[in-house]
């Protein structure tokens, strides 16, 4: 089981290298990334974008790009589109958002024709190595799904699953947040949360132990669950932490990158391939691990 970022960085080296196609290459940030993963040996880059701006980026800011593969696209919905096809007809394992916004290339990723649908839920998974905890905690989704229903929870938890069974975390636990312990008929997200459990139980959610509704501290601290009397095979030892909405998912990932100086790595799963789609205020370490990440997951596919 992996238990920091540097260990997925690692990992990322040991698997059969994998392909990555970036969607509009021409960012500072993404091309440092990207340049720096094909030096370690984690990936093969195609990028594909505005050849001119990205060798101009390049050069100006010394990133050795000699190893990729650089197509030519200046409109960006079409390198999008190029990116998705291509790893729709087995070119790529992966897709990386560069200078794009995400909704354009994920309306290529959706696409009937070349995209990479699934039939499930896209959600974005986090990856989030906090100080003083020993583990890695998963995070969803807290950048896609404004308001999830039941069916969906249940589709973006496993979503989770499969990328923390590419960590190497066999059965994770899953703790369906709230803001209380008890189901309450007035608080969608603890029925939620109790359905969730129930439908783990059942084997309609596999690969995972769930059980909920948990509030945060009796989701990660141990000493909180039992001082609260909590028996539960999943409070205090939380890997995966399922948030009720996109509001509770987006200000509790920001609080942990901002306030806890928490190491990240992320991306959209459900896809037939990993989507490594970061924010344009990520810094290129962030980005680089995100690229890892997908590796791992693509190569456990």
């Amino acid at each position: 089981m992996l238990t920091s970022i540097s260990q997925i960085i690692e990992k990322a080296k040991q698997v059969p290298k994998q392909t990555l196609v970036v969607a509009a290459a021409e960012d500072n940030e993404v091309l440092a990334a990207v340049s720096e993963g094909v030096s370690l040996g984690i990936v093969d880059a195609i990028l594909v974008g505005d050849e001119e701006r990205i060798k101009e980026i390049a050069q100006g800011e010394g990133y050795d790009i000699s190893q990729c593969r650089i197509i030519n696209e200046q409109d960006k919905i079409k390198a999008a589109r190029k990116s998705v096809e291509m790893v729709s007809q087995g070119e790529a394992s992966l897709v990386m958002k560069g200078l794009i916004g995400t909704a354009d290339i994920l309306r290529a990723v959706l696409d009937k024709e070349i995209g990479l649908r699934t039939g499930r839920v896209l959600s974005h998974v986090a990856v989030l190595e906090i100080q003083g905890y020993d583990k890695l905690f998963l995070l969803t989704d807290g950048a896609m799904n404004i308001a999830p229903d039941l069916s969906q929870k249940a589709q973006i938890v496993q979503n989770a699953v499969s990328v923390a069974h590419a960590l190497g975390i066999d059965t994770p636990k899953v703790a369906p947040l709230a803001a209380v312990e008890l189901v309450n008929p007035d608080m969608q997200a603890t029925l939620d949360a109790a359905n969730l459990s129930k439908m783990a139980d059942r084997g309609q959610i596999k690969g995972c132990i769930i059980d909920g509704p948990l509030a945060l501290d009796n989701a990660v601290s141990l000493e909180a669950a039992e001082h609260k009397g909590i028996v539960s095979p999943v409070a205090g030892n939380a890997d995966i932490l399922l948030v009720p909405d996109i509001e509770a998912g987006n200000v509790l990932y920001k609080s942990i990158v901002y306030f806890a100086n928490a190491k990240t790595a992320g991306l959209i799963a459900g896809a037939k391939a990993p989507v490594v789609l970061t924010s344009r205020s990520d810094t290129h370490e962030a980005k680089l691990n995100s690229i890892a990440l997908g590796v791992l997951v693509a190569a456990n596919r």
